[in-house]
């Protein structure tokens, strides 16, 4: 193509620059506002003393305990992200997706998956030079390894029989473990696929998605089962000593969907009744509601806060921390 062929192409994209260019001021400015929007709703939901006397009443080597494996979850949810950087091909460093995806994982938790999940990571991966349909393939699968991860754990637990519904639920104990088994089946139809599909190619909305390998796959559906396995840790070791770890395990599991189903940003609520619905049996109301407050102070407040300074951090240094190489999509 000549010189004089190429230049209406180059007057075509000045505009569409342009218009960015106006635009993306006033678009980060109400990606900001948003963020201060939803801290405060996000505060006023909160008892705040109810939450630091609950965290008075617990013995010092039990709140270490549950914040180490706090720490240990989030940096597995951010270990997702590096999966994604072995998708993608790109040249991005540990020290670069590692806070992305533990400053999306706080954000996701608190403030729903459009903020965290998505809006926070495409905002910091954009700063770090990564192309939109990078980002894209990245949260695709983040969420496949979050959500296949859980229909493994959720598939043995629930098809064992080690949680057992209250009489007069819709949804039957029996009834639970035919669910254990679907989801066994379609986590083994994943792997399936991955292992045997010809076509490893599809392109939805013009996103591309390729097929992970096996080895990718068994990757991926084990570091979400062990991320989903780490939350109820936390949680087993903040309630009742009397509770059986298989039990707590899978009343999180159920109340993870119905956290889904409610989109009530950190399932504020929806977490506490089912599990005193299905343990209260098991264990006084108020000793379930005291660990579920300190469960929510450390595993949802406290790496809130910290990540926000994080976050900060992040954005003052993405300059530097931008890939100098040409994003590849």
């Amino acid at each position: 193509m000549s010189r004089a062929e190429a230049q209406p192409a180059q007057h075509a994209e000045t505009p569409v620059k342009s218009r960015w260019s106006r635009w993306k001021r006033p678009l980060t400015m109400l990606f900001f506002l948003a963020l201060i929007v939803l801290f405060t709703m996000l505060a006023r939901r909160i008892e705040w003393n109810e939450v630091f006397e609950t965290l008075a009443d617990f013995k010092v080597s039990t709140l270490i305990i549950a914040s180490g494996l706090t720490l240990l979850s989030f940096l597995v949810y951010a270990c997702f992200d590096l999966i994604g950087r072995t998708y993608i091909r790109q040249d991005l460093t540990w020290k670069q997706i590692l806070p992305v995806g533990i400053i999306s994982y706080a954000f996701n938790l608190n403030l729903s998956a459009w903020v965290g999940g998505i809006a926070m990571r495409y905002r910091l991966y954009s700063r770090l030079g990564v192309s939109k349909s990078n980002i894209a393939k990245i949260l695709g699968l983040s969420l496949a390894t979050n959500w296949f991860g859980y229909m493994l754990i959720a598939g043995v637990v629930f098809s064992s029989g080690l949680v057992r519904m209250p009489p007069g639920w819709k949804l039957s104990s029996d009834a639970l473990q035919w669910v254990g088994v679907l989801l066994l089946l379609v986590s083994a139809g994943y792997l399936a696929a991955c292992r045997f599909s010809k076509r490893r190619e599809w392109a939805i909305r013009g996103v591309e998605i390729n097929l992970p390998s096996l080895r990718m796959a068994i990757l991926q559906l084990a570091l979400g089962a062990l991320n989903w396995s780490l939350m109820a840790a936390v949680i087993f070791t903040l309630l009742p000593s009397k509770l059986d770890y298989p039990l707590v395990l899978g009343v999180l599991l159920i109340s993870a969907i119905a956290g889904v189903i409610t989109h009530i940003p950190a399932g504020l609520g929806v977490l506490e009744a089912v599990f005193v619905a299905l343990l209260q049996h098991e264990a006084s109301r108020g000793s379930l509601v005291a660990g579920l407050l300190a469960y929510r102070a450390i595993y949802f407040i406290l790496p809130l806060l910290i990540t926000l300074v994080m976050y900060l951090v992040v954005e003052a240094k993405a300059k530097s921390l931008r890939i100098s190489k040409k994003p590849r999509d």
